[in-house]
């Protein structure tokens, strides 16, 4: 893996609030460049809300946020709209469960990407040139940039939005359950995708899912939240092998296994830690 060894993302007492009332608290979670996080916990336990919290958009749903987030050492936690949104996208960039709900329909996909560069400074010569380079480096022909969202599949956009993130050179990507609206070859590609992020350009990447299955596959450290809590965290393989809290446990035993499957990868004596 090409480890890098400078934080990244460094989250600390960051608490999302609605009128009050909590609905998600990390004490602290850390990204480190060329790393893969798993935020893991079923619907409702705040994994997404916490997403939201770090690209500064709770807000705009209403939430009150405190504590601390930092990007290389920056808050980002009160800045200005306007810092935020230069620091969105080049910095850290997001892909989501839908990404159909990120292109506008009416649009050819290539004038979305297009529009995003150019909003961050880029001249249209330029952003036609990292958009080319970001499709092939996403296994797509920059030809599809050609093409409206409606006519490209749902493997095809998130790996577009993924291509968006390369584009603007993001250090940080935040993949809210990138993978659950996708089939299982391609999932398997998007996934193997994220690895060689890490592991070619150091990038920090958080992964929110309610699949551990996933999580195990693709993660280095995870943290498990119910009800808006961080109940346990540590390196993947360790953390599914031996959990400590109850709720890790549930949630292990309701991951589907295909017959004389015993143990979800990484569980293994070998995979502990990995």
């Amino acid at each position: 893996m090409n480890k890098v060894s400078q934080m990244k993302l460094e989250i600390r007492d960051l608490r999302v609030s609605f009128a009050g009332h909590p609905v998600a608290s990390v004490p602290e979670l850390n990204v480190d460049g060329g790393e893969i996080v798993g935020l893991a916990g079923e619907s409702g336990s705040g994994k997404s809300m916490t997403i939201l919290a770090v690209l500064g958009l709770a807000g705009t749903a209403g939430a009150a946020v405190t504590g601390s987030v930092r990007l290389d050492g920056q808050e980002l936690i009160g800045l200005s709209g306007a810092r935020l949104r230069a620091i969105r996208g080049r910095r850290i960039a997001a892909i989501f469960q839908s990404p159909a709900l990120a292109f506008n329909p009416v649009f050819r996909v290539g004038a979305i990407v297009s529009r995003t560069l150019r909003q961050h400074g880029l001249s249209a010569a330029e952003a036609r040139v990292r958009a080319d380079a970001a499709m092939r480096s996403v296994l797509l022909s920059p030809e599809l940039l050609q093409r409206y969202p409606a006519q490209l599949s749902g493997g095809q956009l998130q790996r577009v939005a993924i291509a968006l993130a390369l584009a603007l050179r993001a250090e940080v990507l935040l993949a809210d359950e990138p993978t659950s609206a996708l089939d299982v070859t391609v999932q398997a590609e998007v996934l193997e995708l994220l690895r060689e992020l890490r592991d070619s350009r150091g990038m920090a990447v958080l992964f929110v899912s309610h699949d551990l299955a996933v999580i195990a596959e693709l993660c280095d450290r995870v943290a498990i939240m119910r009800a808006g809590q961080v109940v346990e965290q540590g390196p993947t393989g360790l953390v599914i092998a031996a959990p400590r809290h109850d709720y890790t446990r549930e949630l292990l035993a309701a991951v589907p296994r295909l017959s004389g499957e015993d143990d979800l990868p990484g569980t293994s004596p070998q995979g502990l830690g990995e």
